[in-house]
């Protein structure tokens, strides 16, 4: 990918924030980064993502809002997914097989809604 499709962000900055809309997701390249979700006036980590990891998938996928928010814990760089080139391979792919990633896409989001924390 080109240069310009990369991120760095050091610890303590956010890359996603809850409730935000989806435009791109990321392959986090180096680094680790934690999962944070809203619980009143609190917040409360809920996940770790580490390097090799996806991040921001879900609602770059089905773009509903961005259910958690996401920050560095350490020096981290990914590589930025925008969803015009996302589109342009998913619709080179099979209907199956788009078909499963938004079945697996609509059951994660029930299975998270059940999550209390």
């Amino acid at each position: 990918m080109a240069e310009a499709d990369s991120l760095k962000l050091e610890p303590e900055e956010y890359l996603i924030r809850e409730g935000e809309e989806s435009t791109q997701m990321y392959f986090l390249k180096s680094g680790t980064m934690a999962v944070f979700k809203r619980k009143g006036d609190a917040t409360i980590q809920i996940g770790t993502i580490y390097s090799g990891e996806v991040v921001g998938e879900m609602s770059f996928l089905d773009k509903e809002p961005r259910s958690a928010s996401v920050k560095a814990i350490s020096d981290c760089e990914l590589t930025c997914i925008p969803s015009e080139k996302f589109e342009k391979t998913l619709n080179a792919l099979p209907a199956w097989y788009k078909a499963l990633v938004h079945t697996l896409l609509d059951r994660l989001r029930r299975a998270n809604s059940r999550i209390r924390v």
